[in-house]
Formats: C-alpha cells, structure tokens, sequence
C-alpha cells in the first residue's frame, strides 16, 4: 500500500491598495497601530470560528464567521474575508461535511493570511 501526501497550497489574495489607503489615512504609526489590534482581533475570532466549528456549535460559527469576515475586509485580507462567509454559510445551512471542509480551509487560509501581512514577504 502506498500512502501519499498531498500538500495544500492555496493563493492568498491581500488588497495592498485597502492596506496602502490605511496608511494614507492615518499615517504610517497609527496605521501600524490600527494594523496590529486588527490582526490580534482576528486571531481571536479565526481562533473562535475554528474552536466553534469543530465543536458543532453553529449559531457561535455563524457569528464569529461574520466577525471574522469583516475584520478581514477592513485590512485587505480578501481570502481570508471569503472563506470565513463560506464557513459561515455552511453553518446557517446545517451542512456539516461542508462546515468541516470550509473550517480546514479557513485555518490554513486564515494563517497564512495573518502571516502574509504580520510579516511581508522580503523585497
């Protein structure tokens, strides 16, 4: 029996112009400021919409989905914004194959999205 192992590796979409307009509109400190309470809030609601997820507890999953998905807007993380609305939908619907997939999805996305803007690739 061969066993293969499959690496996921999905496309990070981040729109530079919503954090550039951050930095235009507040300056570059408190931009950074603003910038480093967005992704500690949205560790937190990833990590409550996984947590959730797993747990079945769906009305928690809808509603941390949703804050989720507009804190992600807000900073220009525009797939990780996605998949928290799928993940969310997914609950609303009571489709639990699909929660479980959309939540697998939302954790691989949701940590390479914190990572890609916490930490930006090198120039």
């Amino acid at each position: 029996m061969k066993i293969a192992i499959l690496a996921v590796e999905e496309e990070i979409l981040v729109d530079m112009q919503r954090l550039e307009q951050l930095v235009t509109e507040l300056g570059q400190d408190t931009a950074n400021y603003v910038l480093g309470a967005a992704l500690e809030q949205l560790a937190q609601a990833l990590t409550k919409t996984v947590t959730a997820a797993d747990r079945q507890e769906l009305s928690t999953v809808v509603s941390q989905a949703d804050r989720l998905s507009r804190l992600a807007w807000q900073v220009g993380l525009v797939s990780l914004a996605g998949v928290a609305v799928d993940v969310g939908r997914c609950a609303e619907t009571r489709d639990l194959p699909g929660l479980a997939a959309t939540a697998a999805r939302l954790r691989r996305i949701g940590n390479r999205s914190l990572t890609e803007v916490w930490e930006p690739p090198a120039a």
